[in-house]
């Protein structure tokens, strides 16, 4: 047995996944503990994760709502940052977005992808494979890591809320559909997923800083239907709709929310909680407690 459990260990070691990694400005900076549970995460799946160096904002919305230049340039240069031969991974759904969108335009027009070589010095990597980190769930076996996955999250009663970005522009139409996967893992980790029609409705995004009155009311809504589905807290996939989510919510007694990689990286034993959840404006341990989910 020992024979067979170090031979399963060393065939796990030699397949280790490696990518290159976007965090984007969400991630490294509001949405922080989003990327702490997600690198403990991945490195408990033999996944290395490795950040590109010197990266810049994707360009978000701002960029691209009034300088052309600039939401070219912002993510052509992050594109031309990636090494050769390894996939990129991005977390955030609207860093995808620019992202992919530019490298597609660039692959599909030839005179911008002569401006790209010109611009940075070096060729255009028409093989380049840039997924989001659901695609990395789908490489993965959680079963291959977790004894008996079913008892991790003990029935929690979970919202799973996408946002509206996930459902992707008419440019990467032809690109997957994300939804489900947070229902599909959750269920295999024992939880239990709360369908409450509001988890792909968008949470305000920047009408937040411009117009906190209108993303205030379109958050309330989406959380008092969750909890009126009888979800006992909320998953997101996207840090930017877990920051909005929490400062725009003015009910009384929201539920937590939580994001996805929290609760992936508490499911493989991560004992880092301690880190991520002080951050999180609607305490999320005295429901984890009461689940049995945590100790401390």
């Amino acid at each position: 047995m020992k024979k067979s459990s170090e031979k399963n260990e060393n065939s796990q070691q030699s397949e280790r996944l490696k990518f290159s990694f976007f965090p984007g400005c969400s991630l490294k900076a509001s949405g922080h503990e989003n990327t702490m549970s997600l690198l403990k995460f991945c490195d408990r799946v033999n996944i290395e994760l490795v950040e590109l160096e010197d990266w810049n904002c994707c360009g978000s919305s701002s960029a691209h709502s009034i300088d052309h230049d600039a939401a070219k340039n912002l993510p052509m240069r992050n594109i031309s940052l990636v090494p050769k031969g390894i996939p990129l991974m991005i977390a955030c759904p609207s860093c995808l977005i620019r992202i992919k969108s530019m490298y597609l335009k660039i692959k599909r027009d030839k005179a911008l992808k002569q401006e790209y070589e010109e611009l940075w010095g070096k060729p255009f990597d028409e093989d380049l494979e840039i997924v989001h980190f659901f695609e990395i769930i789908n490489k993965i076996r959680l079963e291959d890591y977790i004894d008996q996955p079913k008892d991790k999250l003990k029935n929690l009663k979970v919202a799973p809320y996408y946002g509206c970005m996930l459902s992707m522009p008419p440019d990467l139409r032809f690109e997957k559909n994300y939804y489900g996967i947070m229902e599909q893992t959750l269920k295999r980790l024992g939880a239990d997923p709360i369908s409450f029609g509001y988890g792909s409705r968008c949470c305000g995004t920047y009408l937040s800083v411009a117009k906190p009155q209108v993303a205030q009311k379109v958050v309330n809504e989406i959380i008092s239907k969750a909890m009126e589905a009888g979800a006992e807290c909320m998953v997101t996939a996207c840090s930017m709709c877990h920051l909005n989510l929490e400062i725009r919510c003015s009910l009384e007694n929201p539920i937590p929310v939580l994001h996805f990689s929290e609760l992936l990286s508490m499911a493989l034993g991560a004992q880092d909680q301690k880190k991520w959840f002080p951050r999180h404006i609607v305490d999320p341990v005295p429901l984890l407690k009461k689940r049995g989910l945590i100790s401390s």
